[in-house]
């Protein structure tokens, strides 16, 4: 009888998924996140990080006539064309 009316007082303030946007939503995500789809991305952002990284390298260690439109249709590349 007390003991009951406690218990049902403290589940009472509970807040549940079903009352509360921000735990339903936290739900939501949590019930929907790919952990592969994540590394996946990362992985491509990395590559192209590297990427990135190693044309910086390349030009710091080449000289380049930058008027010379021949050399700069090179410099970019067959992705950029």
């Amino acid at each position: 009888s007390g003991c009951s009316s406690l218990v049902s007082l403290y589940f009472f303030f509970i807040p549940t998924a079903s009352t509360n946007p921000k735990a339903a939503l936290k739900s939501k995500i949590v019930a929907e996140f790919r952990p592969q789809s994540l590394i996946d991305e990362l992985l491509l952002y990395k590559r192209s990080e590297d990427q990135i990284e190693l044309k910086e390298k390349q030009l710091s260690t080449m000289r380049v006539d930058v008027c010379s439109t021949e050399t700069l249709k090179c410099l970019k590349g067959k992705d950029s064309v």
